[in-house]
């Protein structure tokens, strides 16, 4: 398996990189947001994913492993192909997809070109736990205590305190954040609630 690859960026093009280490191009299938960070030229390092089929071996590359591992999560899911994984990775990043799935927004993913809602649908209801479970977090784990400290919904609130926390906040943040939000809000509602109080 190759881990990563460390070289000169010698040619892009849309969903394509091409690295050349000690004198052979590799040419990587990537997305728009890895290319965005990498740029045209230079010295660059891409992680990779190693895929053989019967009639084709790719080699796909990422700028930083959260969007390899994301690349990885999507392409477990039955009917999500590397395409389809890659068109999805070049609209959402990594921590983006996160809080689509956890947050059961399925209508984001079918922004992506050749992402229908089945297909949308069964990321969310698959990769939901996992997701939660990476970050350490799940609505069991909060209890009532979220419910009562943020006097909101159980179930809108322990989802949208699992979605600020794969963002990146801690848990007792993440719950004061939610302090005084309206008991009848939406999980998107009650996220944006939360990033006005935490910004």
């Amino acid at each position: 398996m190759i881990y990563s690859l460390h070289g000169e960026l010698i040619h892009t093009e849309p969903n394509l990189a091409v690295v050349e280490c000690g004198g052979v191009g590799y040419a990587c299938r990537t997305t728009m947001n890895t290319l965005k960070k990498i740029g045209s030229s230079g010295e660059v390092k891409l992680f990779t994913q190693l895929n053989v089929r019967e009639d084709a071996i790719d080699l796909f590359g990422f700028a930083d492993t959260a969007e390899l591992q994301a690349f990885r999560q999507l392409t477990s899911i039955s009917g999500v192909g590397p395409k389809a994984a890659l068109a999805i990775l070049s609209d959402l990043t990594p921590s983006k997809l996160a809080l689509c799935i956890t947050t059961g927004d399925s209508k984001t993913l079918t922004r992506s070109p050749g992402i229908g809602n089945k297909i949308a649908q069964r990321i969310v209801m698959e990769l939901k736990d996992k997701v939660a479970k990476e970050q350490h977090i799940s609505a069991s784990d909060f209890g009532t205590e979220p419910v009562t400290a943020a006097s909101v919904g159980g179930n809108a609130a322990a989802e949208a305190i699992t979605a600020l926390c794969v963002l990146g906040f801690a848990l007792p943040q993440a719950q004061e954040a939610l302090t005084g939000a309206d008991p009848d809000s939406s999980v998107e509602e009650l996220i944006k609630y939360a990033l006005k109080h935490l910004g």
